[in-house]
C-alpha cells in the first residue's frame, strides 16, 4: 500500500509515544491501535493486531535490553514468566482470529478501572521490593501470570504491559522499577508468540510496521532510561495518570462519547 506523508507522520508519532508510554509502564497498544484504526481504516483486525505487535516488538525488545543492563533484574523468575507467556500468546493469536474484538473493550474497561483504583487506595503499593512468595511459589505464580496475561495479549493486547506490572506489583510484591523490567521482557515473549501467527498468515501491513518498527523502539529506549532514572515513585505516577487515560477513552467510546 502507499503511504500518505500524513498517514506516516501519524504512525510515526504514535509509535514513539507508544514506545515511550510502553517501557515505563506498559499499555502502548492502547495508544499505537487507535492510531493504526485511524491511519488504515480499510484494515481488518487481525491485520491491526499483527502490525501493532511487528512495531511494539521492537520497542519492547530495545526496552528489555535497556532496563536490563540498568535493573539487572532475577532472570531466575523473568525467563519461565516469558516462557509461558510466549506460548499463551501463540494460543491467544491464534484464538484471536475467531472472536469479535468489540467484546474485549467492557471487560479491559473493568480489569483498569480494578488496576487503578487498588493502586490509588495504596499510595505505598510499589515503592520497593518486598515479596509475597519465595522459592518454587514465586516462580510458579509468575508463570500463572505470565500466562494467563500472555493469552490475552495474543487474542487482542491493549494495556498488555500495564497488566504485567500491575501483577508483579500488586501480587507478587515488586516496586513499580523492578516490575517494569520483567514486564518488558514477558511483553517481548507475547509478542513474538503472536507474530509466531501472525506474520506466517500474511497479516503484516509491511509498510505500516517498518514506520512503526522505527520509531517505537526510539520511544522505548528513552522511556526506559526516564524510568530507570527517576525511579519507582515516577514509574507509580506514570502508571495511574495512563491507566486513567485508558478508562477515560475505553470508556468515552463505549458511551458513545467519540
Amino acid at each position: 500500500m502507499d503511504l500518505t506523508t500524513g498517514t506516516v507522520a501519524l504512525m510515526g508519532a504514535a509509535g514513539f509515544l507508544a514506545g515511550w508510554v510502553d517501557a515505563v509502564v506498559g499499555g502502548g497498544g492502547l495508544i499505537q491501535l487507535p492510531a493504526l484504526l485511524l491511519g488504515v481504516p480499510g484494515a481488518t483486525p487481525a491485520q491491526l493486531l499483527a502490525t501493532n505487535k511487528l512495531g511494539s516488538i521492537c520497542g519492547t525488545s530495545i526496552s528489555s535490553v535497556t532496563y536490563y543492563r540498568r535493573v539487572r533484574p532475577d532472570l531466575r523468575t523473568a525467563i519461565p514468566m516469558a516462557a509461558v507467556a510466549f506460548a499463551g500468546a501463540v494460543v491467544g493469536a491464534v484464538i484471536g482470529l475467531h472472536i469479535p474484538k468489540s467484546a474485549f473493550n467492557p471487560i479491559i474497561l473493568v480489569l483498569l478501572v480494578v488496576v487503578g483504583a487498588y493502586t490509588l487506595l495504596k499510595p505505598q503499593l510499589g515503592d520497593r521490593t518486598a515479596l509475597r512468595f519465595s522459592g518454587h511459589r514465586h516462580t510458579a505464580l509468575a508463570m500463572v501470570v505470565g500466562l494467563t496475561i500472555g493469552v490475552y495479549d495474543g487474542a487482542l493486547g491493549p494495556g498488555t504491559g500495564s497488566f504485567l506490572v500491575f501483577a508483579l506489583v500488586g501480587l507478587m510484591g515488586y516496586a513499580f522499577l523492578e516490575a517494569s523490567a520483567k514486564a518488558k521482557i514477558a511483553n517481548a515473549a507475547t509478542n513474538l508468540g503472536a507474530l509466531v501467527v501472525f506474520v506466517p498468515g500474511g497479516h503484516v501491513i509491511w509498510p505500516v510496521a517498518l514506520v512503526l518498527a522505527v520509531t517505537n523502539p526510539i520511544g522505548g529506549y528513552l522511556g526506559a532510561r526516564t524510568a530507570v532514572r527517576l525511579g519507582s515513585r515516577f514509574v507509580r505516577g506514570v502508571f495511574v495518570v495512563v491507566v486513567t487515560g485508558f478508562v477515560v477513552r475505553i470508556g468515552g467510546q463505549l458511551l458513545h462519547w467519540w
